[in-house]
């Protein structure tokens, strides 16, 4: 029986891992170790008590009395706090789900990929901040790492079989998220709300702000140059608003290989799940008659400068992924207090990035991972100030 675990199991991705394991037989089937959530105590529990899992952590140790409660009488541990998260990724597991959204993932995706097996990596920010690192340490203990993302799933698949060197360049698609169609002019004035409407996927509140920006897209273009290996200038985007066609590969004999399906995460879960087998999924099929159309646009930079400073974070290397990815989330977190608005995120990001290259040897390699978490917390700091000033200017 596989020994498995998830990292993040309440957010959009890991329920719906929990989902695709408790339609596979769940306890019956597979052996869970552990599970991790956020504040939703009463799913985390839920989960536990459905798949017996050995040990469940919330992130926030002020919920460890509400999550104990809800699984007294069960064999299931409990705990919280990153520490402990950290060390349930510790107890090996034949597979892991590493889901936590944000720089809070990558050391429990460090620590799992020291036990070997398999990670499942929907992470996209542990690459994007210690990709070296974190595919060294792959590397280093035999461990596979397949990629969850929609997209780096699509172009996973698309090169099976094939030869890398023949790669010519990668296609990531785009849904251009909420705010695609708006006039330029107005999305200074974008809402939380209106971000948050995205008109294909179903995510979880950060990652669908970062589709309306396409900072999700930025992560993803740096993510496809570190697990890929692929150069910067053979990775392209573009904006694809049905969400049918989820990646492209481009090969040297003119050929391009892509990769469609129902704009549903089961699919990539699903796959990274059962790898190297396919099992039957619970997703739509596509029926191409009536989907009639599918449609392409270039980026607009103006529109999406996310796209520029990830082009630029490639250039320098080294260290300026971190400070690029906690930049980020820092300029979010400020979007959602209703502190700095829509197209300042980019402004923010842009303004630490200037801040830390004049500061900082920024293009330098990341040996440790206390090299990557120094600069994610002198970054946070920079982009916090970056955000005070904005604010007070604006």
């Amino acid at each position: 029986m596989r020994r498995i675990s998830i990292f993040g199991a309440t957010g959009s991705v890991g329920d719906q891992t929990v989902e695709l394991i408790e339609r596979a037989g769940g306890p019956r089937a597979f052996h869970t170790v552990a599970l991790t959530g956020g504040r939703n105590i009463s799913r985390l529990a839920e989960q536990a008590r459905a798949l017996r899992a050995e040990i469940a952590v919330c992130a926030d140790p002020a919920d460890l009395p509400a999550l104990r409660d809800a699984l007294a009488g069960t064999a299931t541990e409990t705990a919280a706090g990153p520490q402990a998260i950290a060390e349930a990724a510790d107890r090996p597991a034949d597979w892991t789900m590493s889901a936590i959204v944000g720089a809070a993932g990558l050391v429990p995706s460090l620590r799992a990929l020291s036990h070997g097996a398999t990670l499942a990596l929907a992470n996209k920010e542990s690459l994007v901040t210690a990709g070296p690192l974190l595919m060294a340490t792959a590397a280093a203990h035999g461990t596979r790492i397949l990629p969850v993302d929609s997209e780096h799933s699509a172009i996973f698949q698309a090169l099976t079989g094939e030869d890398i060197a023949s790669v010519e360049r990668i296609i990531l698609t785009a849904s251009g998220g909420a705010l695609r169609d708006w006039p330029l002019s107005a999305l200074a004035a974008a809402t939380v709300k209106e971000a948050l409407a995205h008109p294909n996927w179903a995510m979880g509140q950060r990652i669908t702000i970062d589709s309306a920006s396409m900072f999700n897209k930025a992560l993803e273009v740096i993510e496809t140059r570190e697990y890929f290996g692929i150069a910067p200038d053979r990775i392209e985007v573009i904006v694809h608003p049905e969400s049918i066609i989820h990646s492209m590969v481009g090969f040297s004999d003119g050929a391009i290989m892509a990769h469609l399906g129902a704009p549903d995460m089961r699919h990539p879960i699903g796959y990274a799940l059962n790898w190297p087998q396919r099992a039957a999924l619970p997703v739509a099929r596509l029926d191409l008659a009536q989907m009639a159309t599918l449609t392409f646009r270039a980026p607009d930079l103006a529109r999406y400068p996310a796209l520029r400073l990830a082009r630029e974070v490639m250039a320098i290397h080294g260290l300026a992924g971190a400070a690029f990815n906690a930049a980020k989330e820092i300029a979010l977190d400020r979007f959602l207090d209703g502190a700095i608005g829509f197209m300042d995120m980019a402004a923010v990001v842009e303004e630490t990035l200037n801040r830390l290259s004049s500061e900082t040897s920024l293009g330098k390699d990341a040996e440790t991972l206390e090299d990557v978490l120094a600069m994610d917390h002198l970054a946070r700091t920079r982009a916090a100030e970056a955000a005070v000033i904005l604010r007070k200017s604006g």
